[in-house]
């Protein structure tokens, strides 16, 4: 490791990656119905075992807010949390064999459009979510991104209910933040040596709780009560760290509600994971490739081990690893950091983290969101054509008004059309001159284009000629062969010449 390169830019970023994964490890337990330490061990094994065996240079792992609804479901299931914890194990070793068998290639079929759709997506839901805690409305967890929530709302609604419970020293913080966040990056302040070290995020935080306590000093009208603070479980030195840690339930082995919830997180966290590393490869500046194999079998082991000692299934989060590659983090070290900062601050500086407002962190996350969803991605995705704005459009607002996952799906069969569409153009032409018609086939063609090739054969009129040529396509599937036999047949009927060139029907 390059310590001069690690003390400038991953070890700052480390610090940022931590800010934001804190609330997120708690939010997502409490979502889940699971202890509050289960998503900080999820968190800090994320980063310390999957970060260490990863081959993604910036993607961060962690808690996932897409698994809380299988998460709890399958605690009620199965009747306890130490028997989801077996689940969570054995999806890790479901996750080792399918990066031993390359399912990791699956995530090379994820189209641009919807990659940068779903971190277009996501970056607005971090605005739209955001926006409560920054006023002080803290009813929704940390993290979530699915547009109906478990309080009962959903978006929208929880913004227009946040602003009847406004807490203005949430405000004052939060928008303070925020111009602290823009002002700092400013070539005007990084001049200067101390912004160019110092991280803003941190600043931010020491920020939001001096002026909290300044408020309880100087304006207890806008002081922040301790339910708008970040809220850890109770800890006790005393009493050692095996005390809080809980293990799997190995005599639930014959339960078959415990094999289905392990390979239902299995299959839905290496999805995610595979379409969180495929973002964050898109946002790395270096243009670096994951290893996806690799990659599965890292969250594998991960999952096995946070199984094992009693936190939540992990995966790659894009949210994480987006804050990540914005702090300028260069390598894996990152990762790593913020999970040994996570433990220890935990361990050793729990009072001090309870000082922490959530609105400050929300300013972080509300700046983290705009750079994932500025007008210029959009604009970019525009001047590419409609083949690929379209797409990418469809999948933002699926991504925001249902979740992730089925966001991303949505995306994948509109961008899959324009795919089909796009291809059934470029592999069949016709053109005409003088009565006289040439359809040729530019590439390989099979029953996919079957459709086209009808569609085509049908505008050539009576009583004229045609070249159906396909010396340029090395396979013909058997169906278009069959269509073309046909044709054949219908020809002679309406007094049409056909030639064929490269083609053998029978």
């Amino acid at each position: 490791m390059n310590l001069r390169n690690y003390w400038s830019s991953d070890f700052p970023a480390s610090i940022v990656v931590f800010l934001v994964a804190l609330p997120l490890c708690l939010g997502i337990a409490l979502a889940s119905g699971a202890p509050l330490f289960s998503g900080l061990l999820a968190g800090i094994v994320g980063g310390l075992v999957v970060g260490a065996l990863s081959g993604s240079p910036l993607s961060v792992s962690g808690p996932a807010a897409g698994l809380t609804t299988i998460v709890a479901a399958a605690i009620t299931d199965i009747g306890s949390f130490n028997g989801f914890l077996l689940s969570v194990v054995l999806a890790g070793v479901v996750q080792i064999i399918l990066g031993f068998v390359k399912a990791g290639s699956i995530g090379h079929f994820f189209p641009v459009s919807v990659i940068k759709g779903m971190l277009a997506g996501i970056g607005l839901i971090l605005i739209l979510k955001q926006i409560p805690h920054a006023v002080g409305y803290d009813t929704d967890f940390e993290g979530d991104e699915a547009f109906f929530q478990t309080d009962g709302r959903n978006t929208f609604s929880e913004i227009f209910e946040s602003l009847y419970y406004v807490t203005p020293g949430a405000i004052v913080i939060s928008v303070v933040s925020i111009l602290i966040l823009i002002a700092w990056n400013s070539n005007a302040l990084l001049r200067f040596r101390f912004f160019r070290i110092v991280p803003a995020p941190l600043f931010v935080v020491l920020m939001g709780v001096a002026l909290n306590a300044f408020f309880h000093v100087a304006a207890p009208a806008f002081a922040i009560d301790a339910k708008h603070l970040v809220s850890l479980p109770s800890w006790s030195a005393e009493a050692g760290i095996s005390s809080y840690l809980t293990f799997p339930d190995f005599s639930l082995w014959q339960n078959p509600k415990v094999y289905v919830a392990a390979f239902t997180l299995a299959i839905v966290a290496s999805l995610e994971t595979l379409l969180s590393i495929e973002a964050c490869d898109k946002m790395d500046p270096a243009h670096r490739s994951t290893p996806l194999n690799r990659e599965l079998k890292a969250q594998g082991a991960g999952n096995l081990i946070s199984g094992l000692l009693g936190g939540l299934p992990v995966t790659s989060v894009i949210v994480r690893s987006s804050a990540n590659v914005n702090a300028g983090a260069r390598s894996k070290a990152s990762a790593i950091s913020h999970a040994s900062i996570l433990l220890l601050s935990v361990l050793l500086i729990p009072q001090v983290l309870r000082l922490i407002p959530l609105s400050c962190l929300a300013g972080i996350l509300l700046v983290t969101g705009y750079k994932l969803t500025k007008p210029s991605a959009f604009k970019e995705m525009y001047k590419k054509g409609y083949a690929q704005f379209l797409p990418f459009v469809i999948t933002v607002l699926a991504v925001v008004f249902t979740n992730l996952l089925k966001g991303v799906f949505i995306g994948l069969v509109v961008a899959l059309f324009f795919i089909l569409k796009t291809n059934f153009q470029k592999a069949i032409i016709l053109v005409s001159d003088n009565g006289k018609y040439l359809l040729r086939f530019t590439k390989d063609v099979s029953f996919l284009h079957k459709a086209a090739l009808r569609e085509s054969l049908t505008k050539i009129p009576n009583d004229s000629q045609v070249i159906i040529d396909g010396s340029q396509a090395a396979f013909i599937d058997a169906d278009i062969r069959e269509t073309i036999g046909d044709y054949l047949v219908l020809a002679r009927a309406k007094n049409i010449s056909v030639e064929l060139q490269g083609i053998n029907i029978l």
